[in-house]
């Protein structure tokens, strides 16, 4: 079906409610809940061998619905405890509840220094004892706080308090993905701003993945002493999810031919911007798929099912990445491409459950009635 019939199809049917970066050039409950239909691959591109790998346990999935509509300039998805969700507005410098039932709305309200301004503003969070922490684009610099929220019904945020400052900022490659890893610490995706050198100088916060105390100091064991530097030579990371194994991986923009996924190691260098995609040179950590930029242009990364799944900005797509260890155990298969716009977010949920983010309202798109979204997609 295509994208413009889709959206008409969702238009008909929704309550409207309240209320990147491209690189380039359940059930059905909720308002404009659909029946569950099952979507099929589409061929992977020439970047990765076109011929699909057959569909094993994890290999496709079924949209069931849509949990919640009428966002606007979602970013940012984290789960709380319960099953509701926290959504950051990147424009709009608000976070909002989602009731995880019925996709009730709750703006928690907007997080002051917030300056939004390309890509930049509200963008990733997470939350861990009873604080929500945000990544974000500030006056003079992006930066990570945290603000104490009770998640409660009445509950409202607490006052940003900083964790780590000083990142660099600019009206692109802005990173922004923030997620807490199975070891406790807080992992950043970092962009290098449009300023190449920056992704080399591991002096600098920007093209970087970082590694952190909750409180923002140097994680132990980090590769580079005094440093919460984690690896480099990043271009501007998307996304970051670990496999069962506590192994992370990480989704970052190329600039006009590769975009890539990378299986992350501490201390080793990707590239940027001495290579782009696979090189094979000595020194440099070759990614473990890669797309060309129209295919893929990769924000949000969850895992689930033996594979991981990968939110497409200007690809339009929701990628599958199946996995074996640290290696791909087939070829990536391309589900969702043209019915949704772009795809900004992807969270994994219950273990056979994602929640998927469009991406149409953040300047880039051509939104249509009821976007963005929050979709409901189960692995089968």
């Amino acid at each position: 079906m295509s994208r413009p019939v889709v959206k008409a199809l969702w238009g008909a049917a929704a309550l409207v409610l309240v209320a990147g970066c491209s690189s380039g050039t359940a059930t059905g409950e909720g308002p404009g809940a659909a029946p569950p239909a099952s979507v099929s691959a589409t061929p992977s591109s020439p970047s990765a061998p076109s011929a699909p790998s057959s569909p094993s346990a994890g290999g496709r999935v079924t949209v069931a619905g849509t949990l919640t509509e009428g966002l606007k300039s979602p970013w940012g998805l984290a789960e709380l405890p319960g099953g509701d969700l926290l959504v950051s507005s990147r424009d709009e410098r608000t976070i909002t509840r989602i009731d995880g039932r019925t996709g009730a709305k709750t703006v928690l309200g907007e997080v002051p220094g917030v300056v939004p301004g390309g890509e930049g503003g509200l963008l990733g969070i997470a939350v861990r004892d009873g604080r929500v922490y945000a990544y974000l684009t500030a006056a003079s610099d992006n930066r990570i706080v945290r603000m104490r929220y009770g998640g409660g019904e009445g509950d409202r945020l607490g006052p940003p308090e900083p964790v780590l400052t000083g990142i660099p900022k600019g009206f692109v490659h802005n990173g922004g993905r923030i997620a807490f890893g199975p070891d406790g610490m807080l992992y950043a995706g970092t962009g290098e701003t449009g300023r190449t050198g920056l992704a080399q100088d591991r002096k600098s916060l920007g093209g970087k993945i970082l590694r952190m105390t909750p409180e923002g100091r140097p994680a132990p064991g980090n590769p580079f002493p005094g440093s919460v530097v984690y690896s480099y030579g990043h271009r501007n990371v998307q996304g970051l999810a670990w496999d069962p194994e506590g192994r992370l991986w990480a989704a970052e923009f190329g600039q006009n031919t590769w975009d890539e996924l990378n299986r992350v190691e501490p201390g080793r260098n990707y590239g940027w911007p001495r290579v782009e995609g696979r090189a094979g040179k000595p020194g440099f950590v070759d990614p473990v798929a890669q797309w060309p930029t129209s295919e893929a242009s990769p924000s949000g990364i969850a895992y689930a099912r033996g594979a991981i799944w990968m939110a497409g900005l200007r690809g339009e797509r929701l990628w599958r990445v199946p996995l074996s260890g640290t290696e791909r155990s087939g070829e990536p298969e391309a589900f969702l491409t043209g019915e949704y716009g772009r795809l900004r977010t992807v969270l994994a949920v219950g273990g056979d459950g994602l929640r998927l983010v469009t991406s149409e309202t953040d300047t880039r798109g051509t939104p249509g009635p009821g976007d963005d979204r929050i979709l409901r997609l189960e692995v089968r």
